[in-house]
């Protein structure tokens, strides 16, 4: 098994933490025995293999998280990856609040590690649905049909944002007020702006 080498940005990151530096290096510790490799991306450790992204950690507020790019095809059998987000397509994580909990779930991490390399290895990519798969609420719908500047600037947002919107707009219940969301971000979108740029 060949082992990863340090990266002096992952040190100085881990080094500069505000919180979670102990477990960072525990977690770093378990990606470092890989053959994966470190690197620093994002503003975070963030682990590759042959240039593809597989991992990454991070200390938040709350916690420190080990976050799998292709989560969603790893087989999970101990039940324990999450998504990041209700709308996550691909994105698995775990969530880690003491050392306690990473020294009970080290066998596992490094099994699903094994696990995302071999994905990456096979070439597995993700199905993830399509701006164009997912439905439209009627009042976006009606607004970029009687609107042809409006539809054109919505169409030349990137899918993302298009995904962004469209979530943000049907998760209003009733009638009135997703049409009140539309009409609110249509400046923003004839800006070519995401939901939440300023």
């Amino acid at each position: 098994m060949t082992t990863s080498k340090a990266n002096p940005k992952v040190d100085a990151f881990i080094a500069n933490a505000k919180k979670w530096q102990e477990e960072l290096k525990r977690l770093r510790a378990v990606l470092l025995e890989s053959e994966l490799t470190e690197e620093f991306k994002w503003s975070q450790p963030c682990y590759t293999f042959q240039g593809k992204n597989v991992i990454v950690i991070s200390g938040m507020k709350e916690c420190c998280a080990f976050a799998f790019f292709k989560g969603a095809l790893l087989k999970d059998v101990h039940g324990v990856l999450t998504k990041p987000g209700q709308h996550s397509q691909s994105t698995r994580w775990l969530k880690f609040t003491s050392m306690r909990e990473i020294a009970e779930m080290r066998s596992v991490l490094k099994a699903y590690v094994r696990e995302a390399i071999e994905v990456e290895k096979a070439g597995l990519k993700v199905k993830l649905k399509k701006t164009s798969d997912l439905k439209f609420p009627e009042e976006l719908q009606i607004m970029l049909d009687e609107l042809p500047e409006f539809r054109t600037a919505f169409e030349a947002l990137t899918p993302g944002r298009q995904r962004a919107y469209i979530y943000h707009f049907s998760a209003a219940k009733q009638s009135k007020t997703r049409e009140s969301r539309v009409r609110k971000f249509m400046p923003h979108i004839l800006k070519g702006k995401g939901l939440l740029e300023e």
